[in-house]
């Protein structure tokens, strides 16, 4: 019997909470699966990368790599792509968002954090050059206005328009409508784990900032979902 293996591919941290939140994830991804062999990868700041860890496995191995990321971008269209490819019967599952049940934890994060019901909300993601990511970001923005009554605007840590930053002072001065009254703007964390891009958070001129994703159950059991789907959709296309 073949061995089948789920690449749980994650961007990588310099931060130690970082890390243990990606490692604490990928703990529940085994324990609601035993009989999934799952192993960590990474495609940026520390290893073991990507490229190394899918050479490294057993050829006779059913392998799906899960990116550990919330929208497409260069991580999923380039160096996942690029792994998956240099080893037959290799799978690329999608990345986590959108995801409605992200929306929902979302939400909980920001009530967690205090949002008022005339508080304006950013939803501050990582960012990516890759449209189709400023697309995934997006949906997920519409995603969180059926759930929230706020006006919603997503900002970018980088590569993408308007930063985090720019998008809190559009939001102060737009809810203020010229009255001169000074509005609440709450930025809502859409990142997996503290690191960097969250640090940056506390800068961008926000009256409050949700926590992280994670810990959150759900983000195993979406991952696992992805890995399912990956699955399906291959057995679908050999038929």
């Amino acid at each position: 019997m073949s061995q089948d293996i789920l690449v749980a591919c994650a961007h990588g941290t310099s931060s130690a909470e970082g890390r243990a939140a990606i490692l604490a994830v990928i703990g529940e991804i085994r324990a609601a699966r035993p009989g999934l062999t799952v192993v960590d990868a990474y495609v940026d700041v520390h290893g073991p990368e990507l490229p190394d860890v899918v050479a490294g496995l057993p050829a006779e191995a059913s392998t799906v790599v899960v990116p550990l990321l919330l929208s497409v971008g260069y991580h999923v269209k380039v160096d996942i792509a690029r792994a998956v490819a240099s080893r037959p019967g290799t799978l690329a599952a999608g990345p986590l968002g959108p995801d409605e049940r992200l929306a929902d934890l979302l939400a909980a994060r920001l009530a967690d954090a205090g949002l008022r019901a005339d508080d304006a909300v950013v939803l501050a993601a990582a960012g990516s050059s890759n449209p189709q990511a400023a697309a995934d970001v997006e949906r997920l923005a519409d995603m969180l206005r059926h759930r929230v009554p706020n006006r919603v605007l997503p900002g970018y840590g980088a590569s993408a328009s308007p930063s985090v930053p720019q998008a809190v002072a559009e939001l102060r001065a737009e809810e203020a409508g010229g009255t001169g009254d000074a509005a609440r703007v709450v930025i809502a964390s859409y990142l997996l784990a503290p690191g960097f891009f969250h640090d940056q958070l506390a800068k961008a001129g926000a009256d409050a900032v949700a926590a992280p994703l994670l810990p959150a159950p759900v983000i195993a059991r979406i991952a696992l979902d992805r890995y399912d789907a990956a699955l399906a959709a291959a057995a679908e296309h050999a038929e």
